[in-house]
């Protein structure tokens, strides 16, 4: 079976609405919710730092990366005063795979997804470590037996483990973390790229001075959108996100890789008409 563009492009276009529920699903907040915590981004940060244990602010802000300065310390470790690391990763895979059940519906039960969770297992424990904070992280915890709960441990591992290649990418690019939101959005069709949800909240005078830094570096225009510097610059930079990516599927045989395709589509599909939720 042939197929267009990176391997690695195609497998994240497949596994990302499966990972996606964390962020959209309400499942995974009210499991976090249960152990007490009373807004969204204490539940974010117990859940997407416990595979690091109990570590200083300063180093989960270096593994997220994309967070302004002070982010994380609102969170970190004020959050281990309400809950051990272990079992907010628990609540945390709860809420997906509860997420997961509901929207799949009658795919839950079928021998295709228990196949692809399998194959997307073996991908997601054959990449070296070194180098990748949160997917070293991960790949300490145990795999799931259960195919749904193997399914999304399988998808989130390997979402961070092209999370840590796209800082490595970025760092190559000496882009910041809010700088990458900014030349995400504009990527995205997104303007001003100040009123990108995930930097809107920042002060005026922040964004400004990134914006500024940009300008400085030709990567935008007066206007604030991006420059053919600017552009190859994005480009450059998912280039070698996708590439850093690609470890995994060397993992799998070709006809694994085309099966997991085949397999992942109608669960990919699912979830992307409902966008996660």
């Amino acid at each position: 079976m042939q197929h267009a563009g990176p391997v690695a492009r195609r497998l994240f276009d497949l596994t990302e609405p499966i990972a996606l529920v964390n962020f959209f699903s309400p499942e995974p907040n009210d499991a976090m919710a249960a152990l007490g915590f009373r807004n969204y981004w204490d539940g974010y940060f117990a859940g997407r730092a416990a595979p690091l244990g109990r570590v200083p602010a300063t180093v989960v802000h270096a593994a997220f990366y994309s967070f302004a300065d002070g982010e994380a310390a609102r969170h970190i470790p004020k959050v281990c005063e309400t809950t051990t690391p272990e079992a907010a990763h628990a609540a945390r895979e709860q809420g997906c795979v509860a997420a997961l059940r509901r929207i799949l519906g009658d795919l839950v039960e079928t021998p295709g997804l228990t196949r692809a969770a399998e194959l997307l297992a073996k991908a997601s424990t054959s990449a070296p470590t070194e180098g990748r904070v949160m997917y070293a992280a991960l790949r300490a915890l145990p795999m799931p037996e259960e195919p749904v709960a193997r399914l999304w441990h399988a998808s989130n591992m390997l979402r961070e483990h092209r999370g840590d290649g796209h800082i490595a990418a970025l760092v190559s690019e000496r882009i910041g973390g809010i700088e990458a939101h900014v030349l995400s959005a504009l990527a995205s069709g997104i303007y001003p790229a100040e009123s990108f949800g995930r930097i809107h909240h920042l002060p005026k005078s922040h964004l400004a001075k990134v914006m500024d830094g940009l300008r400085d570096r030709g990567l935008l225009d007066a206007d604030g959108r991006l420059t053919d510097a600017g552009r190859a610059t994005k480009e450059r930079i998912e280039a070698l996100t996708d590439t850093l990516a690609a470890a995994p599927y060397d993992g799998l045989e070709p006809p694994e890789l085309d099966q997991l395709s085949t397999l992942l589509e109608p669960i990919s599909s699912r979830l992307q008409a409902t966008g996660s939720r």
